[in-house]
């Protein structure tokens, strides 16, 4: 599987004639993308909430190449609303199977709005089986014990979790984050993208693997990982 990062939470996960687009957010949108919505091709969108950092190429892009989007019921209902018609609507626990593996959906502990301020419920994590491995996209998280329950039910391979702290869990509570879930590797995400959010990944890295919590894979914005 090649994992190909976008900034902030946006990441494409490629496994033979599938790819899953999380969190759309690119060129000129997110202020660190390299690519734009017109230069990526997923099979599939997965949405863990409706903040624009997290949503605002998500219509773009289903739109041009027809992916199905994935997303909880509230969400997957304004994005019907958007005129996409390939939505599936789970909610929490609900999990959406495809030929290649699954996506199942799981609290996150943040708020939820749409890009034009609407409250509409809650957000979500994300858990992606794709090519024989379990990738854990939290979304926008706090630190919460129910991440240690939620990988001891579903074994992760991949921990995708936020860093950049002041809208979620900073790179300490994040350290304690991967400890809970104990995948093998840990991709950071949501840092550095705007000032409030900037942080110190290589510390982090150095944290997170000297207290044995997995191997710690920093990507910058268009760079590609080998799972």
């Amino acid at each position: 599987m090649e994992i190909k990062f976008h900034g902030q939470s946006c990441f494409e996960l490629s496994e033979g004639d599938t790819t899953v687009l999380t969190d759309p957010f690119l060129k000129p949108h997110n202020p660190v993308a390299v690519a734009t919505a017109d230069e990526v091709e997923p099979t599939v969108i997965a949405i863990s909430h409706g903040h624009a950092d997290h949503i605002a190429d998500a219509v773009a892009v289903a739109k041009r190449t027809g992916a199905q989007t994935v997303a909880l019921v509230e969400i997957a209902g304004w994005l019907g609303e958007q005129g996409l018609e390939n939505v599936s609507d789970p909610n929490f626990g609900g999990t959406i199977s495809f030929d290649w593996g699954w996506i199942k959906f799981v609290p996150a502990w943040h708020t939820n709005t749409l890009p034009d301020g609407t409250v509409i419920g809650n957000p979500a994590g994300m858990l992606i089986n794709l090519g024989g491995k379990t990738i854990y996209h939290t979304g926008d998280t706090c630190l919460f014990g129910d991440l240690k329950l939620i990988a001891e039910r579903n074994p992760v391979d991949i921990l995708m979790l936020p860093i950049g702290g002041h809208y979620t869990m900073d790179r300490h509570d994040a350290v304690v984050a991967a400890q809970f879930v104990g995948a093998d590797t840990v991709i950071p995400m949501h840092f550095n993208t705007f000032p409030p959010i900037e942080t110190d990944a290589a510390a982090f890295k150095a944290d997170v693997e000297a207290a044995g919590a997995g191997t710690v894979v920093v990507l910058e914005p268009g760079e590609t990982h080998s799972a």
